[in-house]
């Protein structure tokens, strides 16, 4: 953990952890400078009047779209994994044909391939179906809390970590590609 920082988020668990946060002890970092490191990144700077409370809040609903974000893409690759079993499953009864198990061949082409995953739907229906529900849904309130707390700025809560974490000056330690402080 850098100086002076205490961890912005409590570990995810099962169960509600209490934030056990130690106080803030004065960065030792010589010449470090923490209201300046807020500003290192001008796309990525709070909007005048937002508070601490604010960003953090705005951050944590960031986090948790970047989560079902990851999720649409599990979603998508379970998708793509159903389809190419099914193609090898009509591999295989090909193979167990030639094998002469016709009879074993018929009954698992008739009763798996081109199955449903859930209750009458394929696995492109149901992507769609969260596409347009719950992923919509939750894209577009993210959009609007960003939008209307943040002027639209993206990872502002992400943007004062890296400024307050990195060590300024020294290389690898960027504010952003091609600039050095």
């Amino acid at each position: 953990m850098p100086w002076g920082r205490a961890p912005r988020h409590t570990p995810v668990c099962a169960h509600r952890v209490p934030d056990v946060r130690p106080p803030r002890f004065p960065d030792p970092r010589p010449g470090h400078d923490p209201v300046m490191a807020k500003a290192d990144l001008a796309d990525h700077r709070r909007p005048e009047g937002a508070t601490d409370a604010t960003v953090e809040a705005v951050g944590k609903l960031s986090e948790a779209f970047e989560a079902v974000e990851e999720l649409r893409g599990k979603l998508y690759g379970l998708h793509r994994l159903v389809g190419r079993a099914d193609f090898q499953v009509e591999e295989a009864c090909e193979l167990l044909r030639k094998a002469g198990h016709e009879e074993l061949a018929e009954e698992i082409e008739t009763e798996l391939m081109g199955r449903n995953l859930l209750a009458g739907r394929w696995t492109f229906q149901i992507v769609e179906e969260f596409d347009d529900g719950y992923y919509a849904t939750f894209s577009q309130f993210e959009r609007k809390v960003r939008d209307t707390l943040m002027e639209g700025r993206r990872h502002v809560f992400e943007a004062e970590m890296k400024a307050d974490r990195r060590t300024h000056g020294e290389a690898g330690h960027e504010p952003e590609p091609g600039r050095t402080d």
